[in-house]
């Protein structure tokens, strides 16, 4: 279920209003079943995955932190991954839909009767060598138990990263590489299926709760229920942000009070989100698509361009969704953390990280970049960590050499930022006044053709051709361009997002309704599916 779409306004819509009728716990059941709905309405069947990557670090959560599992603590989860099994992957849910919606007769049968003992007995062998291993655990000492519980859950969760998003990328490169050495000629198996959506962002989620209790920096939820829902939380579910069990959990586990503040500033956000998705990143996405989805000529004017409209097009979309994830969970009284933070007026590497898919950001340090030993050595100890971390960042982007030559592309600013910010040392006279001014505005449009560049290899070829061939944008995104330029110095200049809260009354509605009829205009754009579904 998209977003952008009016199956998602319509279901928010009634979500909200059962929402604040219920007390707390139903509320908690409400938002589980709710989540599993809006996920399972893209496909029923990778519900199970979720359900799977649930259950597995619920149990090492509570390993971790005690040792120990009581009876409910093994029960309940169990009952859970074998109904999801049955349900998700056994029941023909797609076909009862789409019978009952035409008003057609439901099939003789429901099930897919292949699929029943293949599941159940699956399911029961999983447990079965999960609950050998945590036999085999008990006898060890605490450190070695901890670790050998902890390593469950990475071969899990990035076992499913591997199957379903990376396992045909290696293999045929792994093909190609044998075929060249002539050591093999034939086929090396692939797997015919499709990315889930938001694995990366889920799995990651997960992952973080099971680091933090491994590391004694958060205490384990021993309601599996509440834990269910903080891994399949609806609104950051399909793209992020990824949040962390300690920021969030505590929201999930005690009543919300929603203040009337709360409510405008989340209506402000879904505002903004749609106005971002629909109006600009829809609106450039036709001159995007026709510059980097030909297979003609094109001159190096249209590559200028056309990328140019890519780093609209990309921000605006995922910064979109953001947007509208934080402004939903607003209105229902759980705060989601920002995700961007004015990127493209970063001046170097270092800041645009910080500034940029900043949850991602965070998780890359405090899990991987760290955990190879962060800047604690010599300057190449640090600049070898840091392309670590960057070329396994592009790898999480996506399962192709592209994405992989970006994260080296991004190490390698990381790399040079680091290299010379310690040559110019900590002591060198900060500028003031104008001179800083012009400075910063300076670096600021430097980087952000640097950045540009990383988008696209191609910007150093065929200059004498100017022809511009390329489309011109959609009106909104025209429009909408213009008022986000206003709309985001203003917010970067005062250091909030929700400024516009200061504006005198006539303003404020005038900056509102050119958000509103901007959107408007945009409903017109070919709706698009959120690019970082596909990561």
């Amino acid at each position: 279920m998209l977003f952008n779409s009016p199956e998602f306004v319509v279901f928010v819509i009634l979500v909200y209003i059962f929402y604040r009728i219920l007390p707390f716990r139903p509320q908690n059941i409400l938002l589980l079943l709710s989540s599993y709905f809006f996920y399972g309405w893209w496909d029923p069947r990778f519900l199970f995955l979720v359900a799977l990557s649930t259950t597995v670090d619920y149990w090492v959560g509570l390993v971790l932190d005690r040792g120990i599992l009581t009876s409910t603590q093994k029960i309940v989860p169990v009952a859970f991954l074998y109904l999801s099994g049955f349900l998700f992957l056994c029941i023909d849910i797609v076909s009862i839909i789409e019978n009952a919606a035409s008003g057609g007769t439901m099939p003789r049968s429901i099930y897919y009767e292949n699929m029943i003992s293949i599941v159940l007995g699956g399911i029961t062998l999983f447990i079965v060598t999960l609950f050998l291993v945590y036999r085999s655990v008990e006898g060890q000492s605490d450190k070695r138990s901890r670790r050998i519980t902890l390593s469950i859950s990475l071969i899990t969760q990035l076992g499913l990263l591997g199957v379903f998003k990376y396992f045909n990328f290696f293999s045929d490169n792994l093909q190609i590489m044998l075929n060249k050495l002539g050591i093999y000629s034939g086929g090396i198996a692939s797997l015919s299926i499709i990315l889930p959506v938001g694995i990366s962002f889920y799995t990651f989620q997960s992952l973080s709760y099971t680091i933090d209790v491994y590391r004694r920096q958060l205490k384990p939820t021993d309601r599996f229920m509440d834990f269910a829902l903080f891994v399949s939380y609806f609104p950051q579910l399909q793209a992020g942000p990824i949040e962390r069990g300690r920021q969030i959990i505590p929201q999930l586990t005690r009543p919300r009070k929603i203040s009337a503040e709360q409510t405008l500033d989340g209506l402000y956000l879904i505002l903004l989100g749609f106005f971002k998705k629909t109006a600009i990143a829809d609106g450039v996405a036709p001159v995007v698509d026709q510059v980097f989805g030909s297979t003609g000529h094109i001159s190096w004017i249209d590559i200028v361009i056309g990328t140019l409209l890519f780093a609209v097009q990309i921000y605006c979309d995922f910064s979109g969704y953001i947007d509208i994830a934080r402004g939903v969970s607003k209105l229902l009284g759980i705060e989601l953390i920002p995700n961007f933070d004015h990127p493209y007026f970063s001046a170097n590497a270092r800041e645009f990280w910080r500034r940029w898919n900043i949850s991602l950001s965070k998780w890359l340090r405090d899990y991987l970049y760290i955990s190879l030993g962060g800047s604690a050595g010599s300057l190449a100890f640090t600049c070898r960590n840091l392309m670590a971390t960057m070329l396994l960042g592009g790898l999480w982007h996506g399962a192709a050499w592209n994405f992989i030559l970006w994260g080296f592309y991004q190490g390698a600013l990381l790399c040079i930022n680091r290299v010379w910010t310690e040559l110019r040392g900590p002591d060198r006279a900060v500028a003031s006044g104008a001179s800083a001014t012009l400075r910063r505005i300076g670096a600021t449009c430097f980087f952000f053709v640097v950045v540009c560049y990383g988008f696209t290899w191609r910007l150093f070829a065929d200059f004498g051709d100017f022809d511009y061939g390329a489309g011109t944008p959609r009106l909104s995104s025209l429009v909408g361009i213009a008022i986000l330029v206003v709309l985001e110095m203003a917010q970067f200049n005062s250091g909030d997002e929700f400024f516009h809260r200061r504006l005198p009354s006539p303003l404020r509605g005038l900056f509102l309704a050119a958000l509103v009829v901007t959107i408007m205009m945009g409903m017109s754009n070919d709706p698009a599916q959120f690019i970082y579904f596909k990561f």
